[in-house]
């Protein structure tokens, strides 16, 4: 592992998500604060929660499983469900038993990128729970830093603050991100500071800023439930008609950006769910992960959930376009994109 290398002589490339993976990583729930007691009513947890989401993750492995290999966190010591000991039975699944906190492998995995000989790196990011928002999370920071062995190639650290669900890549030298999140994470750092970290260590030759993420977006402004590039030159981007919902302007204001970067921006709908406690969860159709046979959408029991199908339907003709009711999931702050970190082929 080395710190700072220099890499630009070596074509640095982050591609595509919509490029061949040679794997996807995600980390198994086993947490009744995260799925159970977190964003309910003080005193109610709900304590069906937990088994709910695994249902839905062993879905979503299950999808993906059928396309590319599955690597999937487990925690270590720890007595598992029944449905857990269904998933090691599948074939392309491969069990990584390690001390984790939380589900999130978007944010606290490395960066997986090609060298100008096509070899994989690992960026490690500097993981800091969300600003320092959740404490008992910042041992996620080293979960992958264990598991080099495992990783089989060189990790690199470039010592920035950054989660992986705060930037968006269209496999050709171009980035999409927000200055809430970014700024917020490295207040020593300006844009330009960080745009030399996105050339150095990503190949990123234009960085695009958004303004503000969605409210009630306890990351800070993740530009995974705003905007995603789907090709090149084309991202979706979610808006809403609403003019009196509290996300009108931001997203209208985004939408309005990436038109001005030449973009061909579809919209996406948003979908408008409440916690029981009231409290407008970070709910997003544009978090949804693209794998290499299949994309999965998350779905809210929304009346905007079929719409939004439709559209992404209507973009991926050669994939299978599946909705994974993300309900439960969302409890945990995050849906499909946040729980998922691809790892591309070499």
């Amino acid at each position: 592992m080395t710190k700072d290398t220099p890499l630009s002589s070596l074509g640095f490339h982050m591609p595509a998500e919509w490029e061949p993976h040679s794997a996807v990583w995600l980390a198994w729930p086993y947490d009744r604060i995260s799925f159970g007691s977190l964003n309910e009513p003080d005193g109610k947890p709900d304590r069906e929660r937990l088994t709910r989401v695994e249902s839905k993750f062993a879905e979503i492995i299950a999808e993906l499983s059928k396309s590319e290999q599955v690597e999937l966190l487990v925690m270590e010591n720890q007595e598992h469900s029944n449905i857990l000991t269904n998933i090691r039975m599948l074939p392309n699944v491969t069990i990584h038993e390690v001390d984790y906190a939380d589900v999130w492998t978007r944010d606290y995995a490395p960066s997986f990128v090609l060298d100008g000989d096509g070899k994989s790196t690992a960026v490690k990011w500097e993981y800091n729970a969300y600003s320092k928002k959740f404490p008992m999370l910042i041992k996620d920071n080293g979960v992958f830093k264990k598991l080099q062995q495992e990783l089989k190639m060189k990790m690199i650290e470039p010592g920035m603050v950054m989660e992986g669900g705060a930037i968006e890549v269209n496999g050709n030298s171009t980035l999409l991100t927000t200055e809430q999140c970014l700024l917020k994470r490295n207040p020593n750092l300006s844009k330009g500071e960080i745009e030399k970290f996105f050339s150095k260590y990503l190949g990123i030759k234009k960085t695009i800023w958004l303004k503000d993420g969605i409210m009630g977006d306890h990351t800070d402004g993740h530009i995974d439930e705003v905007a995603k590039f789907i090709a090149v030159n084309k991202v979706v981007c979610a808006y809403e008609d609403n003019n009196k919902d509290e996300n009108y302007e931001i997203l209208k204001n985004a939408y309005e950006f990436l038109k001005a970067e030449l973009l061909e921006v579809i919209k996406l709908p948003m979908p408008h769910m409440t916690y029981h406690g009231g409290e407008r969860a970070p709910a997003s159709y544009v978090n949804f992960y693209i794998g290499n046979k299949v994309v999965l959408m998350p779905t809210f029991n929304d009346p905007n959930d079929a719409k939004a199908l439709e559209i992404i339907r209507s973009q991926f003709p050669n994939r299978k376009v599946t909705g994974i009711d993300c309900s439960d999931i969302i409890y945990g702050g995050g849906a499909i994109h946040c729980l998922t970190q691809q790892q591309p082929v070499a």
